[in-house]
């Protein structure tokens, strides 16, 4: 017997609000990315982490949002903790290597496909784990194609979002991204769930597993307080939010001016000129 799949259960409201931390996690994550790329390399990896942890609570909070407005007509649905919070560790680990090797390599080329397919793959693998953890009187399956679709959509979103973090254009530039991956995301995981349906056991054995209402508080108060921490994090460095290079240290040493950062020939002439103009004047007799 096959079930009766809703998945928006509460109207717009779930599609509304997990898009809007899909693309709160890709901001965050996306500037800390970029602010990756402009720093030395002793920095670099504390931004990279912060930047994967932002990209996966994001989308894993995106799904369980989401996930808030699926129901079951015929049948209650639980939970399972274990993988359901496995998901989000898997998210945050393959959207750090795929983060990592942009952060590294640069957003071109080999390492950006690599980079992009990684992470999109995280972003799946999320995903469908997370539906892994699924408890009702009744089994999942899916259509092989629409799930593929849904896989391409997420490889498509990261690679085009690290490519927009590599471009180092600004905060604007970034916060279009953002929309653009969570718009990505949220069309990934509503194609997975459009690949999903739900053949109904004949027994009334009840589901183990936690549900919804019992998740729902340790989420909000976990990856939504990481988020608010990282955005912090955004707000307080200008140089994250404007996208340019720190300022290079000249080191002091004599005859080397502190404030000159690079030589300009320009500047060079005037002041090999003013050094001469002193040089005669000092060699020229004084008036008695």
């Amino acid at each position: 017997m096959q079930g009766t799949v809703d998945g928006f259960s509460y109207g717009v409201v779930t599609p509304l609000v997990a898009y809007l931390m899909a693309c709160l996690g890709g901001a965050l994550g996306l500037r800390c990315t970029t602010r990756a790329m402009l720093v030395a390399h002793s920095w670099r990896p504390a931004w990279l982490v912060l930047g994967s942890a932002a990209i996966g609570s994001g989308i894993w909070t995106m799904h369980f949002v989401a996930m808030m407005g699926f129901s079951v007509k015929e049948t209650p649905i639980h939970y399972d903790k274990p993988i359901t919070y496995a998901s989000l560790g898997l998210a945050i680990l393959m959207v750090g290597v795929g983060i990592f090797i942009v952060g590294y390599r640069g957003a071109t080329g080999t390492a950006l496909f690599t980079g992009g397919t990684i992470t999109g793959l995280g972003i799946a693998s999320m995903h469908y784990l997370g539906m892994a953890g699924l408890r009702l009187n009744g089994s999942l399956q899916y259509n092989t194609l629409t799930v593929a679709a849904s896989v391409a959509i997420g490889v498509v979103a990261a690679t085009s979002a690290l490519w927009a973090a590599g471009q180092i254009r600004g905060f604007l530039w970034s916060i279009g991204a953002s929309l653009v991956m969570g718009l990505a995301v949220s069309g990934m995981h509503y194609t997975g769930m459009a690949a999903l349906s739900v053949h109904l056991h004949d027994s009334d054995v009840p589901t183990p597993g936690d549900s919804p209402a019992t998740l729902l508080a340790p989420m909000l108060i976990g990856p939504l307080a990481f988020l608010c921490l990282a955005a912090v994090v955004v707000i307080f460095d200008p140089l994250m939010v404007m996208g340019r290079p720190d300022r290079l240290h000249v080191e002091h040493k004599p005859g080397v001016p502190a404030d000159e950062v690079t030589h300009h020939p320009s500047r060079r002439s005037s002041l090999r000129v003013g050094r001469q103009q002193s040089h005669h004047s000092s060699r020229t007799p004084q008036n008695r």
